[in-house]
């Protein structure tokens, strides 16, 4: 436990450094499918994109999984049922941010293919699953307590700003 607090530090450290990824990939996926007709913009926002993903973004979500793990294997205190459950939860959140950031991943390839059908407006809303789900894991973490009604309002509130981005009109129609 002589080094607990210094894993902790490099986790929180690497999980901010997998936020940022997570937080301006996407915008980045905007300006990819909003500027096709610019050809020599859309490279440069490839190499943005790749560079991102590869060298910052999953890297530091590798960092934040593997100092996270190593946390717990030092307190597993926090999996028991006399911690409250949340350590649970937040780890159901971690999981779903995984899943998010392969997910960029996959529409990456799709962009630099041309094949990606997705609007600026689906990866404007899809810009919003992160921040909820930070939201949540934060929250978790600083409370050190799992609540429902924490939880819903959290996903009700996401769940609204991805209906109002999806329904605003494409910068292109206006």
């Amino acid at each position: 436990m002589e080094y607990y607090t210094w894993i902790l530090t490099f986790h929180v450290m690497a999980f901010m450094s997998w936020m940022a990824m997570l937080f301006y990939q996407p915008r980045l996926y905007v300006y990819h499918t909003e500027h096709k007709d610019k050809p020599d913009f859309v490279e440069v926002v490839k190499i943005q994109e790749y560079k991102m993903y590869k060298y910052i973004g999953i890297p530091a979500m590798w960092a934040t999984i593997i100092s996270g793990a190593t946390m717990l294997y030092l307190n597993p205190y926090l999996l028991s049922s006399e911690a409250g459950g949340w350590m649970h939860a937040k780890l159901l959140f971690a999981f779903l941010l995984v899943i998010y950031s392969y997910s960029l991943g996959y529409y990456m390839k799709q962009l630099e293919q041309g094949i990606c059908k997705k609007s600026g407006n689906f990866f404007r809303a899809y810009n919003e699953v992160p921040t909820v789900l930070s939201l949540l894991i934060v929250g978790y973490v600083i409370t050190k307590t799992f609540s429902i009604l924490f939880t819903v309002i959290t996903l009700l509130v996401g769940a609204f700003l991805v209906y109002k981005v999806l329904k605003q009109t494409p910068k292109d129609a206006k």
